[in-house]
């Protein structure tokens, strides 16, 4: 890696870190308290079969089929890594864009089909990009990792500190993990993730607006995602580097 590129890179990645550790603005908090209040409301039996179906839908993508992406040697550079990462990004969110405009132009039915397969686009592109970096998805604490991901690029400010934290002490954290994935805190993952996306997708449904919606949000939400697991992985990447030079 050259050092003008290392340079660069160490700083994006200390900007993305502030912005993790970031505390919440009263906006945040307020909206955080609106959400809450709105989850209260929606009956028990709701919240579990929505988080049963999350939680089948994820794991039957991360743990259900063998990884197929290619795993890159650790002797290729971080720039030549981050190069390849962004054209799969971008590749992604044309992807995801056509498919956010297809089922928001097809009102309610196929609006709502619209959840599990942007769902399967995004874990997808962290497979890919889990192998661009030189980890190997097959492994279970990789997927769990991936996991950690997505939780960060859609959680709230509240709980966005605490899963940067796991994921920046992974090398200590994995060694905390359960082989039980049912010991996952699925209902806290769905309720963030639902409270992050819902009024943007909720706008897909609408007939007229909701096919330039839907390819919009699509798109962006791919692209949050992306850049969250290029630091991630970049942290990783600094993080080993160092371990070695010591």
């Amino acid at each position: 890696m050259h050092s003008r590129y290392e340079h660069r890179v160490k700083q994006e990645l200390k900007a993305w870190q502030l912005a993790m550790l970031r505390n919440p603005s009263l906006f945040d908090r307020l909206s955080k308290r609106i959400q809450n209040r709105m989850n209260k409301i929606i009956p028990e039996k709701v919240h579990q079969a929505i988080t049963a179906t999350i939680k089948q839908m994820i794991r039957g993508v991360l743990f259900g089929a063998q990884a197929t992406t290619s795993r890159f040697e650790k002797n290729v550079s971080l720039e030549v890594r981050d190069a390849l990462s962004e054209e799969k990004i971008a590749l992604y969110q044309k992807t995801a864009a056509a498919e956010g405009g297809i089922t928001g132009a097809g009102g309610l039915l196929l609006g709502l089909a619209d959840f599990p397969i942007l769902l399967g686009i995004k874990l997808k592109l962290l497979f890919e990009l889990a192998g661009i970096y030189g980890y190997d998805a097959t492994d279970y604490k990789e997927r769990l990792y991936i996991l950690y991901i997505f939780q960060l690029a859609f959680s709230g400010p509240q709980h966005r500190k605490s899963t940067y934290q796991k994921i920046a002490e992974w090398e200590t954290f994995q060694n905390e993990l359960p082989q039980d994935i049912h010991r996952f805190d699925w209902r806290s993952f769905q309720q963030e993730y639902r409270d992050y996306i819902d009024i943007a997708k909720m706008a897909q449904l609408i007939p007229v607006i909701g096919a330039p919606v839907g390819a919009l949000v699509n798109y962006r939400l791919i692209k949050k995602l992306g850049v969250t697991a290029m630091n991630a992985y970049r942290m990783r990447w600094e993080n080993e580097r160092q371990k070695l030079l010591r």
